[in-house]
């Protein structure tokens, strides 16, 4: 270890921190180079004696070696000294002002070509000077802070990519663990079994193929708040190498990075999260533990590193039939990425009984299919319904030609599929009872449950822009302040843009209902009676694709919108700038996924009129429902538009990081030139990664998911099947994905999924209504039912029954018939009203069963097991007993006193010492 003199500071700063400077002419074992320590120019060796006695405030350790007892680099990710943990890594590039020929010159850039000089004025160096500024302050507190450092270099002609890494000694550990409120472990407890389906089938005495031994599975404590003073009952407290894990390490580095002033206090200049905004450093990321590819030997599963185990036995495609090992996620990636693969695996073993249920119902709507007598009647009835033209071009058609649509109509449409949309909307109710049971458990056995955010930092980009200063009520401290009129009258401008763009989406409907016209109209006069009998399929699917196109396009531009408009509102910490950029993107999803499937299930054929009397929408015929219903409609459309969009989301997932890590690794490859032949480091091969992108497009794709399951499950009952299937593939991309592909991401706590849960409650009240209203106005079970009821139970003449004739003025085709219930002269039968009557009764019969039932559910289930309130109370027992202040002494001392006070009483000439008083 060198104490520098005050004197050298500046200097040595210059050369081990803002890494900016190359002193002497380096030989082979130059500073920075991979294999050796930190290269320290020989003018420094001179002053140490010197220097040794200078009283010095701000000293700066040196971590060195000579080659001669230099260590062997240590595999894993540790310091060259093969003992200090490296805890987190920052990198930044510099680019090289002109290129190096010389063939025996080194390939660091000198001093001349990296020093910005003093007269140079242009911006961009200014701006380069400004960033090295800030990068030497920022490490010179950070050392301050009590972080060790160790750079490292990788360097070519063009740039230089330096690393910078950091970890956390015992000191600096305790301390910030005692003000994060770790969870310090009191007293081992036999692991649980938190899978309900492993619980059932053990009790069935069944084997169980979807569980799997996971070694090096984590410990399970019970635990409370960390406290220094309390440390010797902690388990482990010993050990101070292994007591806090990786993840709870990089946690504490990452607040000390986010704490630490780079630049002036009054601006706000604080923080690694602006630092890389500002382009100071280029990335910031806490390293993976090794590789994640299997040793070629065969080791013991015991050996393996946390990321390969979870590739192995979690990753792999193989293991989507296994449960997910889910405390080893936690450990390795944190809280709030553990609860959303959780919430996804719980999310997908919930939709098999709702997929096979669906199933079901299809396949009896198959095997039922010739016993539906209005199709039969439509197949036999021949030239007796001769129907009014669709158009005003068209000619007039028999009802027989549409056999094959009214028979697979059926498929949608029959009492199984009713009975099938009241049974998704209580599961959809009983999935979120049991995940809230669910998430509790979790959020207990992860240490999580009582945790709360603490009071927020500004965000780097508020600090940036904030226009004045203001002290906080909540700490007292002075920071960034935006008025909050302003804010308000931005929300409301940023309102007004999303209503405009919702106003888009609704132009771009009416094209496509415009275009489905057309193309239907173009069909039928093609002359071919395949092509006139199938025009509205063909238009429907054609305009359907169409849509899904439109929907990913305006998707896409919106997303960036709502991205721009929630930084303009300027919110102040992270938790409302997501909430307010969650809430923007799903309520212009909801309407640009939904908005088309509503129109079919809710306004199709609903304005159509009579002949003579047809509704029209710019010259155009309103649009009536397909020989099949609108049913069938809507489950063509649910089809394209869920299916599609799952496929094109996987397939996005799949390739968008494999390229934007090949540009990553082809940046470095360039970098490293020659040295190719060597291994890479850790940190070089991580940095090769792509950067965490967060989980919210993995929410909103899942959401969106459920929305289409429950509020459309009446019209397509294969919807939980088909999400199943996504489902178990979404798993394996994204485990992949964060294991092989990304950066590891900074763990952060969580105890539930946040807006999340609100929005898919939201969802659940919002499928009953929709169910209701589908079923009785959507539907052909209603009208049947009334015309079982009041004429014939086995529907012989309900077609004839519900067709009506065209009014006697109606002179083109005078005894044609449509859909409806009309007399002559084109006024509603009583039929219809009573069939209104019917379905409006429905209605509010079905909603007020439902929410019935859902508030039963919400009563009997508790959001608590009974069993981890039990454990709870044991917990919060040790806890009291662990962190009573001086609870033995006070004893003793209380037996002291009394004893005391009755010798005071007897003999006064006693003298006695109380703690705290005076003789």
């Amino acid at each position: 270890m060198l104490r520098r003199g005050s004197e050298l500071v500046k200097g040595d700063r210059e050369v081990l921190l803002d890494l900016d400077y190359v002193g002497e002419a380096p030989t082979t074992d130059s500073y920075g180079s991979l294999q050796n320590g930190g290269f320290i120019p020989p003018r420094y060796f001179s002053a140490t004696a010197a220097a040794d006695d200078v009283d010095n405030d701000n000293p700066i350790h040196l971590n060195w070696n000579t080659k001669i007892n230099e260590p062997v680099p240590q595999p894993g990710n540790y310091f060259r000294d093969g003992r200090t943990k490296i805890d987190f890594v920052l990198v930044w590039e510099v680019r090289s002002r002109r290129k190096r020929r010389g063939k025996g010159k080194s390939e660091v850039p000198t001093e001349e070509e990296e020093v910005v000089p003093i007269e140079e004025n242009s911006r961009s160096e200014r701006r380069k000077a400004q960033l090295a500024q800030w990068r030497e302050k920022f490490v010179q507190n950070l050392e301050s802070a009590g972080l060790l450092m160790e750079k490292e270099e990788t360097a070519s002609e063009k740039r230089t990519i330096h690393f910078l890494k950091l970890s956390a000694p015992w000191d600096v550990m305790v301390g910030c663990a005692e003000e994060l409120c770790l969870r310090a472990p009191l007293q081992a407890q036999p692991h649980l079994d938190l899978n309900t389906s492993a619980q059932v089938l053990s009790r069935l005495c069944i084997p169980n193929v979807m569980r799997e031994s996971v070694p090096n599975r984590p410990l399970d404590y019970y635990t409370c708040a960390f406290r220094k003073s309390k440390m010797s009952r902690f388990l482990g407290c010993d050990d101070h190498e292994n007591y806090f894990t990786n993840t709870q390490r990089h946690r504490v580095v990452y607040e000390i990075l986010s704490r630490t002033v780079y630049g002036k206090k009054k601006r706000a200049e604080v923080g690694v999260d602006r630092l890389i905004n500002e382009g100071a450093y280029t990335a910031a990321f806490p390293l993976h533990e090794g590789p994640f590819e299997l040793p070629r030997d065969e080791i013991s599963p015991d050996k393996l590193n946390q990321r390969q185990v979870l590739y192995h036995y979690w990753a792999r495609w193989c293991k989507w039939y296994k449960y997910q090992p889910l405390d080893h996620i936690r450990e390795y990636f944190g809280e709030k990425i553990a609860l959303y693969f959780a919430w996804l695996g719980f999310y997908t073993a919930w939709l098999l009984p709702a997929a096979v249920v669906g199933t079901l119902v299809f396949v009896s709507g198959v095997m039922s299919m010739g016993t539906n007598t209005p199709a039969q009647e439509i197949c036999t009835s021949g030239a007796s319904y001769l129907m009014c033209p669709l158009c005003n071009t068209c000619k007039a058609w028999n009802m027989s030609e549409i056999c094959t649509m009214a028979k697979l109509g059926y498929l949608f449409d029959h009492p199984g599929t009713v009975l099938f949309s009241v049974f998704m909307s209580f599961w959809a109710v009983t999935f979120l009872e049991y995940w809230k049971r669910k998430v509790s458990t979790l959020a207990h056995h992860w240490d999580c449950m009582d945790f709360h955010e603490e009071e927020e930092r500004p965000r780097p980009e508020f600090a940036a822009m904030a226009p004045t200063m203001e002290e906080n009520p909540v700490t007292g401290v002075k920071e960034p302040y935006f008025p909050e009129k302003t804010r308000l009258s931005r929300m409301f401008t940023g309102s007004m843009v999303i209503i405009m763009m919702l106003s888009v989406v609704m132009i771009f409907l009416v094209t496509v209902v415009m275009c489905r016209g057309i193309i239907s109209v173009m069909m039928f006069h093609t002359g071919s009676p395949v092509l006139r009998t199938e025009a509205g399929t063909i238009a429907n699917i054609s305009s359907s694709i169409v849509n899904l196109g439109l929907i990913l396009l305006m998707g896409r531009v919106y997303t960036a919108l709502a991205e721009q408009l929630t930084k303009w509102e300027m919110h102040r910490t992270q938790t409302q700038y997501d909430n307010a950029f969650i809430f923007k993107v799903f309520i212009f999803q909801f309407v640009n996924f939904y908005s088309s499937p509503f129109y079919v299930a809710f306004f199709k054929g609903r304005f159509v009129g009579y002949p003579t009397n047809y509704g029209t929408l710019f010259g155009m015929r309103n649009e009536d429902c397909g020989p099949g219903g609108c049913l069938i409609e809507l489950a063509e459309q649910l089809f394209i538009i869920m299916v599609g969009k799952q496929l094109i989301n996987n397939i996005q997932e799949f390739i968008i990081p494999k390229i934007k890590a090949w540009r990553q690794k082809r940046t470095l490859a360039k970098v490293l030139g020659s040295k190719k032949s060597r291994e890479p480091q850790r940190w070089e091969e991580d940095y090769q990664l792509v950067e965490c992108e967060g989980l919210f497009e993995e929410y909103l794709e899942m959401v969106l998911q459920f929305g289409f399951i429950t509020i459309f499950v009446a019209a397509f009952p294969l919807a939980p099947l088909f999400a199943l299937l996504n489902n178990w593939v979404e798993i394996r991309l994204d485990s992949h994905k964060f294991v092989c592909e990304y950066r590891r991401p900074v763990a952060e706590r969580a105890q539930n999924i946040g807006v999340w849960f609100n929005i898919l409650e939201a969802l659940s009240h919002l499928s009953v209504i929709a169910n209701a209203f589908l079923i009785a106005f959507t539907s052909e079970f209603l009208p049947r039912l009334l015309y079982q009821y009041k004429f014939d139970s086995d529907l012989n003449g309900y077609v004839n029954f519900s067709l009506s004739y065209a009014p006697l003025n109606y002179t083109k085709y005078s005894m044609c018939r449509y859909k409806a219930y009309r007399d002559n002269n084109g006024n509603y039968t009583l039929f219809y009203w009573e069939l209104l009557a019917v379905r409006l009764g429905f209605i509010i019969a079905f909603e007020h069963m439902v929410f019935f039932v859902l508030r039963a559910i919400d009563w009997i289930v508790p959001d608590v097991p009974e069993s981890l309130e039990l454990k709870m109370k044991r917990e919060r027992y040790l806890a009291k007993q662990a962190l009573a202040e001086n609870q033995e002494a006070l004893l003793v001392s209380g037996k002291r006193r009394a004893a005391a006070a009755s010798a005071g009483t007897s003999s006064p000439v006693v003298n006695t010492h109380m703690p705290g008083t005076a003789t």
